[in-house]
C-alpha cells in the first residue's frame, strides 16, 4: 500500500530527466478534469475526419468564441489541415455511452481513412456547416476558424473559432441558459487516457464581497 504520508517534489531541472510518457501524463494531468471534445472536420475532397481534444475552453460570449489548443504540426495533424483548409469544424460533447469509441480517434489512421467509419460513430450533417457533427453527442457546436497564434515556446496553435451553430436537446437547458451536462452524461478527461463522469454539487449565486454566496441549483422537470 502506497504511503499516503509521503510527499514527492519536482524542481524546474527535474522535468527532463523522467521518463517521456510519465512527464506527459503528469503535466497533462495536473490542471485537473478537462472539458472533452470530439472534433470534426472535412478536407476540401470531402474526406471526413473526428478527433478527441481536451484543450477546450470559453474565450468570450458576445461575440461567442471557443478555443482549442493544437499540437505542433510536426507531423501530419489532419484536424488542423483542414479546418485551415475549409476554416470550418464542429465541437461535439463525448458521451457516456460512446467513450471508448472516442477515444479511439486518437489512433493514428491514415488521411485518407474517415475516424467516423473506424470507429463507429455517424456524421451528421447541418444546413450551413461544411464540416460534419457526431450524431451520438447530445450538444453539437459548429465554428468558423476566427484566428491562431503560434505558441513560440513550444510551436503550438492556439485556435479560436467563432460559434455560428449549437443544437442540444431543449431539456438540457436551466431557465437562465446554462447547460446540464450531467444530465446529458457528458464525459470529462484527465491526462491521457482518464476519463470521468459528471454530477451536481451545486450552483452558487454571484459571489459578491459583502454576502455569502447561497444555492441556486433547482431541479428541472
Amino acid at each position: 500500500m502506497t504511503n499516503q504520508n509521503k510527499t514527492r517534489v519536482y524542481r524546474g531541472e527535474d522535468f527532463a530527466q523522467l521518463d517521456k510518457r510519465y512527464r506527459t501524463q503528469l503535466i497533462n494531468s495536473m490542471p485537473g478534469i478537462k472539458a472533452l471534445q470530439l472534433v470534426g472536420t472535412r478536407g476540401v475532397e470531402g474526406q471526413e475526419n473526428l478527433a478527441i481534444f481536451n484543450s477546450i475552453f470559453h474565450v468570450g460570449a458576445n461575440p461567442p468564441y471557443l478555443g482549442m489548443v493544437v499540437r505542433p504540426d510536426s507531423v501530419d495533424r489532419h484536424t488542423w489541415q483542414n479546418i485551415l483548409a475549409t476554416g470550418s469544424y464542429t465541437l461535439n460533447a463525448v458521451g457516456e455511452d460512446f467513450y471508448a469509441k472516442a477515444h479511439q480517434t486518437s489512433a493514428r489512421y491514415e488521411k485518407s481513412q474517415s475516424e467516423f467509419e473506424m470507429v463507429g460513430l455517424s456524421p451528421l450533417y447541418r444546413e450551413g456547416m461544411l464540416a460534419p457533427f457526431v450524431g451520438e453527442s447530445a450538444i453539437k457546436v459548429g465554428l468558423t476558424l476566427q484566428e491562431y497564434h503560434r505558441v513560440a515556446c513550444n510551436d503550438t496553435q492556439v485556435v479560436v473559432g467563432k460559434v455560428v451553430y449549437v443544437e442540444l436537446p431543449e431539456s438540457l437547458l436551466f431557465d437562465d441558459g446554462s447547460v446540464d451536462l450531467v444530465a446529458a452524461g457528458t464525459v470529462g478527461s484527465i491526462g491521457l487516457d482518464g476519463y470521468v463522469a459528471s454530477r451536481w454539487l451545486g450552483r452558487l449565486s454571484y459571489a459578491k464581497p459583502d454576502k455569502a454566496a447561497t444555492s441556486i441549483f433547482t431541479e428541472r422537470g
